[in-house]
């Protein structure tokens, strides 16, 4: 006897050889021609289009970004863009301390032992 996983009941059922050996998913009338693309949509250079409205990709700064990284400055890769990532710096680095103090004060409340 052949079975066959029934998904209405959940459990397997009795079947005939062909469609137990048939997956239930894949069906042999299935249409041969792929179906047309929904999202597709035309990819515009910002110079290439007349209406601002059309542009669909933004211009490419990663040569004035590879130019402003590699410089030898001596300034970190890090803070080569100025206030905003020292400000950045800054912060992370205050956050990271203050974090670190609470941490072992948080240790050294709990290694003490309760006064009754």
């Amino acid at each position: 006897m052949y079975y066959k996983f029934s998904g209405f009941t959940q459990r397997l059922t009795g079947a005939s050889s062909p469609s137990a050996y048939r997956p239930q998913a894949l069906r042999p009338n299935v249409p041969a021609e792929s179906p047309a693309m929904i999202f597709f949509s035309p990819t515009k250079l910002v110079t290439e289009s007349k209406d601002p409205g059309e542009c669909f990709m933004i211009t490419n700064r990663v040569p004035e970004l590879q130019k402003l990284f590699q410089a030898a400055d001596d300034v970190p890769v890090h803070l080569k863009r100025g206030l905003p990532d020292r400000l950045l710096y800054r912060s992370t680095m205050a956050l990271t301390i203050g974090g670190i103090v609470y941490c072992v004060v948080a240790l050294y409340m709990a290694a003490q032992p309760k006064k009754n």
